[in-house]
């Protein structure tokens, strides 16, 4: 998966104050990082780091812009079981995997499930406005450790 493109500022600027909002430093700097991080950050992720460069920004300037940015299409929220909301800047169609070990999320761009969706919302005369296709499972990093740990505790038998 590659890393989301950055937005350019004036694209920014442009939304926020097409929306009433101030284009100031920390709500430009929320939007970058909201919009280019491909970690999947939460919003306290998105604080603390703004936070490093603007000490100042609040939680609730945070909120705010992450929905203007989910209202403009601009990233989307994830919905996590058992865990805080996600953010993801790839809106395009494409999986989202989730590893129930260690939290990770990653994004897989394959195009059979593009096709598929693509295809059974034509099936269904749907015109799709969102999507969010996820799956759970044990990514190869905790899967690996988890063989290693088994493999230990057979040869202490």
């Amino acid at each position: 998966m590659k890393k989301p493109e950055a937005l350019p500022d004036g694209s920014i600027v442009g939304v926020l104050r097409t929306n009433g909002y101030k284009a100031t430093p920390q709500r430009i700097a929320i939007c970058r990082f909201a919009a280019s991080s491909p970690e999947h950050p939460t919003a306290a992720r998105i604080y603390n780091e703004v936070r490093k460069q603007h000490p100042t920004v609040s939680l609730a300037t945070v909120y705010k812009t992450i929905n203007l940015l989910k209202e403009h299409h601009i990233i989307q929220e994830l919905a996590i079981v058992d865990g805080d909301k996600r953010f993801d800047p790839n809106t395009q169609t494409h999986l989202n995997l989730i590893c129930v070990k260690c939290g990770e999320i990653r994004d897989s761009d394959n195009p059979v499930i593009k096709d598929s969706v693509e295809k059974a919302a034509e099936d269904e005369g749907f015109s799709v406005t969102g999507q969010n296709l996820t799956l759970y499972g044990v990514c190869h990093q905790c899967a690996a450790k988890y063989r290693r740990v088994m493999k230990l505790a057979k040869s202490r038998q």
